[in-house]
Formats: C-alpha cells, sequence, structure tokens
C-alpha cells in the first residue's frame, strides 16, 4: 500500500451541466493524507458529483482545481490520477473469476501475468477471499462481491480510494457489519479515502471528519460528534440524528409552557408522570435495546422520545416531558 498518504484539495470546484442546471456550487475542501472523509447528503445533493470530479469522470467548470499532493489533475483522464475506485453496483465483470476481477486493473496497466496474479491473491487474502479465487461472480455473497471490489481497488496501489454507496446494495444486518470491518481496514491501510453515504451511521462510523451537503453546497465540515453536537445550519441539525423542536421553556429541566423554540434530541427527553406540560403517547415500537414514544402536546405539536427497554408507558397514557435540550450556536436560527 502506499506508504505516503496523498493530501487531495479541491478549489473552486464547481459544476454546471449544459442545460444551466448548477449541480455543484464551488467548493474548497482540504482532505489530509489518510484521512477518510465521509461526504454525507441526500441524493441529488452533489456528493456524488464532486466524487465523479475527484477521479476524472466529470471536470469542473473553468477555474476550478483539485490538486493531488499541490499537483493539479483537474485536465488529466482518469486513468493518470492513479485512483482506486469502487461503485455502488461494484462494476464485476460476471465472465471472469474472482482473481481475474481483482487482476483486471493490473491488466489494464500492463503488468506480466506472473507478478499480477501474486498482487491480486495478496489484495484477496487481504478482504478475506483468498480461498474464493477461483469461483464466478455469481456465485457470491453480496458482501463477498463487495470484497471483490474493493480487492481490485486496492490492486492498482491507489493514491486515493473512492467509495460510492459502497453498501447500498447489502442487507442491514449485512451492511452493518461491513461498514465496521471496512473502518478497520481502511484506518489500516491509512489510505485517503472518500466515501460518499446517504445513511449517517455509515458516514459516523467510516468517517474521521465528514462532510454534509445539501443542494450542491458543503453545508459543515467536521467531526461526527462536532457535527452532531454543534451543527452549524439547520439542515445539518436534522439530516445528522432526529432534531425535535417544540415551543415551550424549561423549569428545572421540566417541558412547560413558552413561546421560543426549544431544540432536543429525542434520547435528551425522558418521561415522568407528573412534570409540567402533559402529553399524548400516540403510539409505542419496540426497538429492542430502546422504546420510541410518539407523543403530541395539547396543542397538537408532536415529537418522539426514546425511553429504556423496560419503559412501561403505553399508548393513550398522559405523561410529562423532563428533558436537557441542544444548546445551538448563538449564530445559528433553527427552524421553530
Amino acid at each position: 500500500m502506499t506508504t505516503s498518504p496523498v493530501n487531495v484539495a479541491l478549489r473552486g470546484c464547481a459544476k454546471t451541466w449544459p442545460d444551466g442546471t448548477r449541480a455543484l456550487h464551488p467548493v474548497d475542501l482540504d482532505i489530509p493524507g489518510g484521512e477518510i472523509l465521509a461526504l454525507l447528503g441526500p441524493s441529488g445533493c452533489g456528493k456524488t458529483t464532486l466524487l465523479r470530479m475527484i477521479c476524472g469522470l466529470e471536470t469542473p467548470d473553468r477555474g476550478g482545481t483539485i490538486l493531488l499532493d499541490g499537483e493539479d489533475v483537474a485536465a488529466q483522464p482518469p486513468e493518470r490520477r492513479g485512483i482506486g475506485v469502487v461503485f455502488q453496483n461494484y462494476a464485476l465483470f460476471p465472465n471472469m473469476s474472482v482473481l481475474e476481477n481483482a487482476a483486471y486493473g493490473l491488466r489494464v496497466r500492463g503488468w506480466p501475468a506472473a507478478k499480477r496474479d501474486a498482487r491480486a491473491r495478496e489484495m484477496l487474502e487481504l478482504v478475506r477471499l483468498q480461498d474464493f479465487a477461483d469461483r464466478r461472480i455469481a456465485q457470491l455473497s453480496g458482501g463477498q462481491r463487495q470484497r471483490v471490489a474493493l480487492a481490485r481497488a486496492l490492486a492498482i496501489e491507489p493514491r486515493v480510494l473512492l467509495l460510492d454507496e459502497p453498501l447500498t446494495a447489502l442487507d442491514a444486518k449485512l451492511r452493518e457489519h461491513l461498514r465496521v470491518e471496512l473502518a478497520q481496514m481502511l484506518r489500516a491501510l491509512r489510505i485517503t479515502t472518500v466515501i460518499v453515504t446517504h445513511d449517517q451511521d455509515e458516514a459516523m462510523i467510516l468517517g474521521d471528519r465528514i462532510a454534509v451537503m445539501s443542494a450542491g453546497r458543503l453545508e459543515q465540515l467536521g467531526t461526527a460528534e462536532t457535527l452532531y453536537r454543534q451543527p452549524a445550519t439547520p439542515f445539518v441539525a436534522s439530516f445528522l440524528g432526529t432534531l425535535c423542536t417544540v415551543r415551550g421553556a424549561l423549569h428545572n429541566d421540566v417541558l412547560v409552557a413558552g413561546e421560543a423554540p426549544l431544540h432536543f434530541r429525542p434520547h435528551e427527553a425522558w418521561l415522568a408522570a407528573t412534570a409540567g406540560l402533559q402529553a399524548t403517547i400516540v403510539d409505542r415500537f419496540f426497538l429492542g435495546n430502546t422504546i420510541r414514544y410518539e407523543l403530541r402536546l395539547d396543542d397538537g405539536q408532536a415529537f418522539p422520545v426514546i425511553a429504556p427497554p423496560d419503559s412501561p408507558y403505553i399508548p393513550g397514557a398522559r405523561i410529562g416531558v423532563r428533558l436537557t435540550p441542544v444548546t445551538p450556536p448563538a449564530s445559528m436560527s433553527l427552524p421553530c
């Protein structure tokens, strides 16, 4: 693997489609060598466009630069950038064996057969697929296919690794397992990595930092904890975890009547039989280690509360609410 992680820098990178639609507003972004950066946002926010710019499948508007260790590669074709990419659908060749798929990038680059075979086997061992080298892609599970795609991307000794929604095609249980495994592997390899995802849990587990995007703009960049506890915009606050907003006031941590907006996370509230404003439990969902309650105040305001699994309350019950609210930065104007 690369011994000196590559720094990535984007300066004024924007993208406008031929019909005049602005897919990406100018972005300045620095990714230190060896960092795993997660691009997080909903569909159409510009995160995949940004990823495709880095690998050379899209070019930025005039004036935009993409620097790898200070070298501007914006005008270079993809094959000259030394970037490994794992696409959402993995793009594996069904007519090739696992080993042939892992070695494909090396074959394109003209590596001798013996050398590329040895390198491909090394990468299959890295992703624990050494015993599957002779199998066809159709004989693999979804998680195994994801590993083959990763082995192929790593085989070329990429300067930068790009992952486009790498776990989306997997079922929920396998996705939960592989995201932890992938995070551990990437941190051990120390390759500068950019991951596109719309899944906030995936971004928080995989990313050393997270860049939250919305409508073609970079909303905020920081660690998962910073974004969660100190959101810079209403969008970040609502996208990275559930944000509850009600009109009320606090008196000794008890929710009472008031007009100012209060902001809090569902797990920062708890139920008390007699406390302040009364709410009606509309619904109750058992989630294994927690209970999610859907509450409604008498004035119609609704919000969820996360409670311990042994919480005894049932739908229809009247209950009070205590909470420790999020205190957003003074410059932030959250929605009421």
